[in-house]
């Protein structure tokens, strides 16, 4: 058996009685990090009684059939930051598994897709999601497709949500993120994502020093908003509840 546990948003504080369950019956144990930040390998080994693998991109990405042929024959666990099912990369290795007729099972937790609700923007109103990168990734050609994500959601009234990027060394700040939106915007000239434009920037989600701030991003960009990670949001059309919720935050 494959079973996918889901750690939610920050420690494991966050696991669910449920994934403790299936960690305790696991005959290997996996935790992939890479996809986002989260805190607490050694203590959610304490928790649990066993010893925790931690796989790389690679392990995942290009060896995944590796897995699932342990999963042939022993119950492996995986545990993921957040919720299993957001990232592409899990919803690829399921696909394996279910090919190879391995049983799978998913334990679902909190993830930033759900946790966005704190900042009291409707769920139901955001459009597309899309990651920012950083410029090494993209050999330094601009990533104009979150230009284009942000415009097709503006065009229909819907929020947007910007992931930002992490690597091992560091992550994306929301100043980082705004300041390379604007770079794109010099190029295209579509006012989609200019100094005036309103954005949300929402760090630390689940940690229980979270920060929600909104205003223009004239008065954002150099703002300094504490640690990662952090998220970006670009509204669309604000229902009066959200507006007058979030100039709360201004």
């Amino acid at each position: 058996m494959l079973t996918l546990v889901g750690l939610g948003l920050y420690n494991e504080k966050d696991l669910t009685l449920r994934g403790i369950e299936a960690a305790k019956q696991a005959d290997t144990i996996y935790i992939e990090l890479y996809t986002s930040v989260w805190h607490g390998k050694e203590k959610l080994e304490e928790t649990i009684g066993k010893k925790i693998e931690e796989l790389e991109r690679e392990d995942l990405e290009q060896h995944a059939n590796r897995i699932v042929e342990q999963a042939k024959t022993k119950n492996i666990v995986i545990f993921v930051p957040g919720d299993p099912m957001i990232a592409t990369t899990h919803i690829t290795l399921i696909e394996q598994a279910k090919k190879d007729n391995v049983e799978v099972n998913i334990v679902h937790n909190a993830s930033i897709i759900s946790a966005i609700g704190e900042t009291c923007l409707h769920i139901y109103k955001f459009g597309a999601t899309a990651t920012v990168p950083f410029p090494e990734k993209t050999k330094g050609k601009l990533p104009e497709s979150i230009y284009d994500v942000i415009k097709l959601n503006k065009k229909t009234g819907l929020h947007t949500l910007l992931l930002l990027d992490i690597t091992p060394e560091r992550c994306m700040t929301a100043n980082e993120a705004m300041k390379l939106l604007l770079t794109i915007e010099e190029q295209r000239k579509e006012s989609i994502f200019t100094d005036d434009t309103k954005v949300v920037v929402f760090a630390r989600a689940g940690s229980g020093d979270s920060l929600i701030v909104f205003g223009k991003v004239r008065e954002m960009k150099n703002k300094d908003f504490g640690k990662p990670p952090m998220v970006l949001i670009v509204p669309g059309i604000l229902h009066f509840s959200e507006r007058d919720y979030l100039v709360t935050y201004e």
